[in-house]
């Protein structure tokens, strides 16, 4: 396997050290194929681990990464978290980046597909933004490199916010108490929806779940979590096969797999058409908050967690495209409940999120 570690520099402490990502590659002309982006579509089988390695793979990070042209300041943190709760950042000022992003549903919407412009309903659901500071690659199909990308992606889509750049200028532009408040954040700049965008990845990129049952646990309390969520756990890293895809911390490879749902969506399959691993394939979600972030798949296609790995112990559609790893698992009742309980345990008890008001 291969290891791709986050380049990242500017970093604040929040709970524990910042890993590598390990991915993999089913061939090199597929590698090749996704050009100059290490976003891989198979995983390969790994050795056996001891218990002690699994527990150490899955520890929080101790800091927050940011990128080198985007450095961490409190200037650029609070202008960040007043746009992305605003929303005057879209065409009919009804919708902001918390409509789809929201912390009251884990930093998703609650909806199986998200909500756009004129109210239409989205191809895909609205993922969760948790985390998002340590991921690889964005959006469902991996369309767009960085965070701050996406961050300006929904506003200006037209299927999503609806904004043009000139009126998102303009708007920012009009409304006093954002110039000092861009000025701080970005001396001697004009406002810009670049400097816009960069606020708003800073923001995000400090929605880091909180600790959850199954960080105790894997530090030493072995009353954190039932022996069920043990058993769990247990499935999760060997006969189920989980921990190919959702590895790291995160429980996230930053790659791309068909997982046999039946769809018409491609995925990533749009951008790479003559691959064949990549048709209907989309990127692997991390599972911390998972339970608080119903209904799941990319489709939000399946309500429940107990649904979610009876699709993956039935091995869903067999296809050319689907990924090698996904096949009938032969899970009895009793361990599909407890790889449930073990992924209940990655909820953490978040505290509330104070929306800010906003300028005037």
């Amino acid at each position: 396997m291969r290891s791709n570690t986050a380049k990242c520099a500017g970093v604040i402490a929040i709970a524990a050290g910042l890993v590598a990502l390990a991915v993999g590659v089913a061939s090199r002309a597929q590698a090749d194929a996704l050009v100059g982006q290490t976003r891989v579509i198979e995983i390969a089988k790994p050795e056996p681990k001891s218990v002690d390695k699994l527990h150490d793979e899955y520890r929080r990070p101790k800091s927050i990464p940011f990128p080198k042209d985007n450095p961490y300041t409190a200037e650029k943190l609070e202008l960040g978290k007043k746009l992305y709760f605003d929303s005057r950042l879209s065409e009919p000022r009804l919708l902001s980046c918390a409509s789809c992003h929201n912390p009251a549903y884990a930093w998703g919407d609650g909806q199986p597909k998200g909500i756009g412009h004129m109210m239409k309903q989205l191809g895909r659901r609205s993922p969760t933004i948790v985390n998002a500071a340590w991921g690889q690659v964005f959006m469902w199909d991996g369309r767009l490199p960085t965070l701050e990308a996406q961050a300006m992606g929904p506003i200006t889509g037209d299927v999503e916010m609806a904004l043009t750049v000139p009126e998102l200028v303009k708007r920012l532009n009009e409304i006093p108490e954002y110039r000092p408040l861009f000025e701080a954040a970005f001396p001697s700049q004009e406002i810009a929806a670049e400097n816009a965008a960069k606020a708003i990845a800073i923001y995000e990129r400090t929605v880091v779940s909180g600790r959850a049952p199954f960080d105790a646990w894997i530090e030493g309390d072995e009353k954190a979590i039932s022996d069920s969520a043990k058993r769990g756990f247990a499935l999760f890293s060997g006969k189920a096969n989980c921990s190919l895809c959702h590895s790291g911390w995160r429980f996230s490879d930053d790659s791309f797999h068909d997982v046999g749902l039946s769809s018409d969506d491609i995925g990533r399959g749009q951008f790479l058409k003559d691959v064949p691993k990549a048709q209907h394939a989309f990127k692997t979600p991390g599972l911390r908050e998972i339970t608080r972030r119903a209904p799941y798949m990319h489709d939000g296609s399946l309500a429940t967690l107990a649904a979610v790995v009876d699709h993956y112990n039935t091995g869903g559609i067999d296809r050319p495209s689907r990924s090698d790893i996904i096949k009938p698992l032969g899970l009895t009742a009793q361990e599909e409940a407890d790889l449930v309980a073990f992924m209940q345990t990655l909820t953490s008890d978040a505290d509330p999120t104070t929306v800010p008001l906003l300028p005037r």
